[in-house]
């Protein structure tokens, strides 16, 4: 009979369900019922994510609209903050992509995970693109304008002419035919995709940001409007990287006559690096 231990590193070495683990359902030992309970348990946790993964791959071919047609997906992180860009990514990925099985909407996976997640699609894209709008257009023209003008220059940017775009809720207006998803990237594992290079992008300059103006927090609140970084905007007044356009700031300012880039706040207003005023790249395999 074999120990609990020698069952323990089978049931390890397992990735599906064998005949031999049948039998050990009727093993009595505790420490063999605990480690096939805890098999079984991953086991079902791997296949729901397989079944998602599949689901969000048929999701996209769906939209295909001929057999082998380059699918892009687009999407966006940063609408609601308070400060800091918007980023917008676009991704074409290839037909099989077994590495990228687990991903799903950037704000549903940890950080170190979005980050891993990041490096495979950058490997394992077909095309992909990277578009900073920056704080200045985004008061230019309002938000919304802003985050589909960035959208649009990232597909622009693509070295290669995808077939189809597939938008996380937003009509574009490129050379190619576009399809606006409601939820997108809960659906599409190409906007997914996206999602993901567009977060990890932005959290990304906002850490450097951080670095310039630490009184915001901005590495923690990303530029959103958390009672922390309320609490700095009144202590100090806004940076030269909040958004104007945006309430409180735009009260703030109103009410005390004062411009962006105080001079007494000379210590936490620092320009950004010219490389992050508005950075586009594109890059394929």
């Amino acid at each position: 009979m074999s120990t609990v231990r020698e069952i323990v590193e089978q049931l390890q070495a397992a990735e599906e369900p064998k005949e031999w683990m049948e039998e050990l359902r009727a093993d009595s030992r505790a420490g063999v019922k605990a480690a096939l309970n805890r098999w079984n348990r991953q086991y079902e946790k791997k296949k729901k994510i397989r079944e998602e993964f599949d689901k969000k791959c048929a999701f996209d071919l769906a939209y295909a609209p001929f057999e082998g047609a380059l699918i892009a997906g687009v999407d966006e992180a940063g609408r609601g903050p308070l400060a800091g860009p918007v980023v917008s990514a676009v991704v074409i990925l290839p037909k099989e992509t077994p590495e990228l099985i687990g991903l799903d909407d950037s704000k549903a996976i940890p950080k170190e995970e979005r980050e891993r997640l990041a490096r495979k699609i950058r490997e394992t894209a077909v095309a992909y693109s990277v578009h900073v709008q920056s704080v200045e257009k985004i008061d230019e023209i309002n938000i919304y304008a802003a985050t589909r003008d960035s959208m649009e220059q990232a597909v622009n940017a693509l070295p290669i002419q995808p077939d189809i775009v597939l938008a996380d809720a937003m009509t574009l207006s490129v050379a190619c035919r576009t399809e606006s998803i409601i939820k997108g990237d809960a659906q599409s594992l190409a906007i997914a995709a996206a999602s993901i290079l567009a977060k990890t992008t932005r959290d990304a300059l906002m850490e450097e940001l951080h670095e310039q103006y630490p009184a915001y927090q901005f590495a923690k609140n990303a530029g959103y409007g958390t009672s922390e970084h309320l609490n700095a905007l009144r202590l100090h007044g806004p940076c030269s990287h909040h958004r104007t356009t945006f309430e409180p700031i735009k009260t703030m300012l109103g009410e005390r006559g004062q411009e962006i880039g105080l001079s007494d706040h000379d210590a936490i207003d620092q320009p950004i690096s010219n490389g992050h005023q508005s950075k586009q790249a594109a890059y394929s395999k």
